[in-house]
């Protein structure tokens, strides 16, 4: 191969560390957008959980970090589709009170009554709030796997498929380990 037109030092090719797939960018063609939550201050995803009174997982969403908690709470309950007709009450945070929540839910869940646990304005410091201490708990939970401590997934549905990995390995151990 000739040489010309090249000094003796330069590579064969412009960029000869970065091959063809320089064009796709660094973490690969298809990526769900991670987002942006100012209230929170994070970056990444957020995971709307559905527990029951016991902590198990019922149902779980994973979406950008960028969709508000009641817009996330209310995509979370349109998955159900049915799928717990022995529903009637929804305890939530703060987060999700307002007409917009309780609108969306009654349009998709109509028998479903909402309980919002708020925090007394009196209260200075760290205080449990009555039946938010389960989710916070599966939460915990949930997070001792690896996979999940961190915001590893490129994809949404990938993050939602090993949290629900997570959830029955959870399950498998209460089941199994009675005490």
């Amino acid at each position: 191969m000739s040489r010309a037109g090249r000094t003796r030092g330069q590579p064969l090719r412009r960029h000869y560390r970065q091959p063809e797939r320089e064009k796709r960018g660094k973490r690969g063609a298809s990526i769900d957008p991670h987002g942006f939550d100012a209230g929170k201050k994070i970056k990444g995803k957020k995971r709307h959980l559905l527990v029951d009174t016991q902590g198990l997982l019922l149902q779980a969403i994973v979406h950008s970090a960028a969709v508000q908690d009641r817009d996330g709470g209310v995509l979370l309950l349109a998955t159900l589709f049915g799928r717990f007709p022995y529903l009637e009450k929804l305890f939530a945070d703060s987060a999700y009170q307002g007409p917009i929540f309780a609108d969306a839910l009654a349009k998709i869940l109509s028998r479903v009554k909402i309980e919002i646990g708020k925090r007394s304005d009196q209260t200075k410091g760290f205080v449990t709030l009555p039946k938010r201490w389960i989710v916070e708990r599966t939460i915990a939970w949930l997070n001792r796997c690896r996979r999940l401590a961190k915001d590893w997934e490129n994809l949404n549905l990938t993050a939602l498929v090993f949290l629900r990995f997570a959830s029955i390995r959870l399950m498998l151990r209460r089941l199994c380990n009675p005490s």
